[in-house]
């Protein structure tokens, strides 16, 4: 059957200048057409009596047993087997931004909210070009003044972005709620797993120049919970700090937790086949990934560390707080109740 194996998580390759809402919509539209195009199973047969010239002649008419098809499974009766099929979207890029997009189809929709929980670093590719400042941050964007810029060099860009990273590594263990003195928060070091898990601002876990040739730059960021816009603004900030202006060329998504470029599907792949294979080969990491994450923050909660009588001891404490709660709220009604018949 051509959908089986169509369920799970994929990535693709979205270009700038493109929203990601049209990425889905085109994907849906090529797959739905690859699917209903596929060879069908035959319609099923039903028994009818027909009725066929009787053997004697002289106009008699008997019935015959006959196999016909069911009319209910004809095409033009049935139409489409798949009218739609549901795609769910993971961290967004964007239309300005390009480069890696998860994306799920069937189960995979619970399987993108299980990696969203994992909280997993993004690794983005961001140019820079000094001299000039825009209105959004963007190369693109209203020009709103220029400024010089021969006195940077490669050593204070370099010194900018240490700093940064020290700023946000502070950052990153305040809300990862961790206390770093105890043996929890060495575990969760040792497998790297150190990261909020839960809401916290855009975080810079790590941050280098990879190339720098004046007025271009490019930089390697590690990030999380962050919006192609807060990078954009983080150049923005870069050129202030080194007493001139800079604007955002490009904002390229090169990882997305375990999906890297190597996995994301070029638009002439954009297949049913080659998603298929993708789902396939991408399995197995991120039930890896899954579990290593979710198994280890589980392990380290407070819950999990609480003996079978303290368990349940806490259940009983709170299904006792639930009774009461529903206690006074049935009071609250009647005593209401019986004001207004009064």
């Amino acid at each position: 059957m051509a959908a089986a194996g169509l369920a799970g998580l994929f990535a693709v390759y979205k270009p700038a200048g493109v929203a990601w809402a049209r990425v889905r919509e085109a994907l849906e539209t090529r797959l739905l057409r690859e699917l209903n195009a596929a060879p069908e199973r035959a319609p099923r047969q039903r028994v009818r009596f027909l009725p066929s010239p009787a053997p004697e002649g002289g106009g008699a008419v008997e019935l015959v047993a006959a196999s016909v098809p069911v009319l209910a499974d004809h095409p033009l009766v049935r139409g489409p087997r798949f009218r739609k099929l549901k795609i769910g979207a993971g961290h967004r890029l964007d239309v300005k931004a390009s480069g890696v997009f998860v994306l799920g189809i069937g189960h995979g929709n619970k399987l993108l909210s299980d990696l969203y929980n994992c909280h997993l670093t993004k690794v983005y590719t961001v140019g820079g070009l000094f001299g000039k400042a825009t209105d959004d941050f963007s190369d693109t964007g209203n020009l709103i003044e220029k400024t010089t810029f021969d006195h940077i060099t490669r050593e204070k860009l370099e010194r900018i972005l240490a700093v940064i990273q020290g700023t946000n590594q502070k950052a990153l263990l305040m809300y990862s709620n961790i206390d770093m003195k105890t043996q929890e928060a060495y575990e969760l070091a040792v497998k790297g797993l150190i990261r909020p898990m839960g809401k916290s601002p855009p975080i810079i876990t790590a941050i280098r120049c990879l190339q720098f040739a004046l007025p271009e730059f490019q930089l390697e960021i590690h990030c999380l919970h962050e919006t192609q816009q807060y990078l954009r603004k983080v150049v923005h900030e870069i050129g202030l700090e080194l007493k001139s202006s800079a604007v955002c060329t490009q904002v390229r998504r090169t990882r997305d937790g375990v999906f890297t470029v190597d996995d994301a599907l070029p638009r002439t792949q954009w297949n049913l086949q080659s998603i298929q294979e993708a789902i396939r080969n991408c399995q197995l990491k991120v039930e890896t990934e899954l579990e290593k994450t979710l198994a280890a923050h589980e392990e380290n909660s407070p819950l999990h560390q609480l003996d079978g009588t303290q368990l349940s001891m806490l259940c009983r404490s709170v299904r006792e707080q639930s009774l009461q709660h529903n206690r006074a709220a049935t009071c609250q009604q009647r005593d209401g109740q019986q004001k207004e018949r009064g």
